[in-house]
């Protein structure tokens, strides 16, 4: 099922039993069932108002063909979105639909927020193939924020995506990255010290025993900030790969299992140090990626209550693994009342979040 407008995308979903949808399939993880209904055939840009810093497109409109626009006027959206194809050996091309319903975010988010915090508003098809749009189209519209938040890692439980509004950013004049080799425990340590700092830091991760500080601005403000950290820290100006750290591409041709966790900082190091497992720390050690050859460790039990744990990337006989941190009981039926309203006959992703 491939919908071209959204008038066909109400009546497919009208008579449809169970949907398994998809944009470019390049990132969606879990255990969805049923008829794939494929959104790539909404596509193309709606509106494009670079003074506006506002952009509107159809949910099936490629990432690649968003971004490519953006650059022409020397902007880009700013909660830069990683590219998980090499990750998860997926092929094909990645939707802005997909991105918002993933709420995709890479590292800029520890200074810019995520996906959802660009949304502006959204057009989607409930489960009873009714269309609702909500929030606007400008960044002075800000009617409805919390049902274009609710949408944003979804993972399409809710609603099918057909249009998106987002604010975009300009590209900084100037982008400079502080490193040193430091352990971990000392590494988060710094880096928790520079996200205090007043110097605005635009991206913060540890990598194969390095610390890496990124700084983006205007060229005199990035200058004077570096200089500031440097001090402070005794970091160098280097090189860092941040698409590498964004795509967690270290990871990608290695086997094993790969666990995102969401903890909190402070906890980061001890976490890793008890499961011994190597790891990728983001937005200064709340976000780790783990790598595990076996599938055997046990990290959702090490995690507790101190975070949350998503298998990114299982291994064969990890099939009853849940794929999606369990619920507590509140969040459950928070989430349960949500689908009964949205999706009353469970026909969208079922599976997907178990």
């Amino acid at each position: 099922m491939r919908p071209r407008t959204e008038a066909e995308l109400s009546e497919m979903i009208k008579g449809a039993q169970a949907l398994r949808v998809q944009g470019g399939g390049t990132r969606r993880i879990g255990h969805a069932v049923g008829e794939i209904l494929d959104t790539s055939g909404l596509s193309g840009v709606q509106l494009y108002e670079p003074g506006a810093l506002t952009l509107v497109a159809l949910a099936g409109t490629s990432l690649a063909e968003i971004e490519a626009l953006l650059a022409t006027e020397r902007q880009r959206l700013a909660f830069e979105v990683p590219d998980m194809r090499g990750l998860l050996g997926r092929k094909g091309a990645s939707t802005i639909g997909g991105v918002v319903a993933a709420n995709a975010s890479g590292p800029r988010r520890v200074q810019l927020g995520a996906c959802r915090d660009a949304l502006l508003g959204v057009r989607f098809v409930d489960g009873r193939g009714d269309v609702i749009k909500n929030g606007g189209r400008v960044m002075k519209n800000v009617t409805g924020y919390d049902l274009v938040k609710l949408l944003a890692g979804s993972q399409g439980t809710l609603g099918v995506l057909s249009e998106v509004s987002f604010k975009v950013q300009a590209v900084p004049e100037a982008c400079v990255t502080l490193t040193a080799a430091r352990d971990l425990p000392q590494g988060l340590a710094d880096l928790r010290a520079a996200l205090g700092s007043p110097y605005d830091i635009s991206g913060a991760a540890w990598m194969a025993g390095r610390v890496m500080i990124r700084l983006e601005g205007m060229a005199g403000s990035v200058a004077y900030r570096a200089e500031r950290l440097q001090d402070l820290l005794g970091f160098e100006a280097g090189a860092a790969d941040w698409a590498a750290i964004r795509d967690v591409t270290a990871f990608a041709d290695k086997p094993g299992a790969v666990w995102k966790l969401s903890i909190k900082p402070t906890e980061a190091a001890g976490l890793i140090d008890r499961l011994g497992l190597e790891a990728i720390c983001d937005w200064g050690g709340g976000l780790i990626w783990l790598l595990d050859p076996s599938g055997q460790s046990d990290v959702r039990a090490a995690v507790g209550a101190t975070g949350q744990a998503s298998l990114v990337r299982a291994l064969p006989g990890m099939e009853r693994v849940p794929v999606f941190p369990p619920e507590p009981a509140a969040i459950a039926a928070l989430t349960a009342g949500l689908r009964a309203k949205f999706d009353p006959r469970g026909i969208f992703n079922p599976g997907m979040m178990v």
